[in-house]
């Protein structure tokens, strides 16, 4: 068994993420989403949905997207 790259845990039903042509393996989603997701530029929360992404910079709501000086980007149109 693989060890996760995450939290190092050897599991039986671990799974293998290829992401921009790196492997992954992780014992669970939620380690996988702690290597993988990306970061809200303001709150710092992990990104598990779409997001908002403006001049590369990532948002997880345009709340944030606004106190990160974007004024341009909704959460719906």
């Amino acid at each position: 068994m693989t060890p996760c790259d995450t939290c190092g845990n050897t599991y039986d039903k671990a799974f293998t993420v290829i992401m921009d042509g790196q492997s992954y393996v992780f014992d669970s989603f939620e380690c996988a989403i702690q290597r993988l997701a990306p970061t809200c530029e303001v709150c710092q929360c992990r990104i598990i949905g779409h997001g908002l992404e403006s001049d590369g910079k990532m948002y997880c709501c345009a709340h944030c997207a606004e106190h990160g000086g974007e004024t341009s980007l909704r959460d719906r149109a």
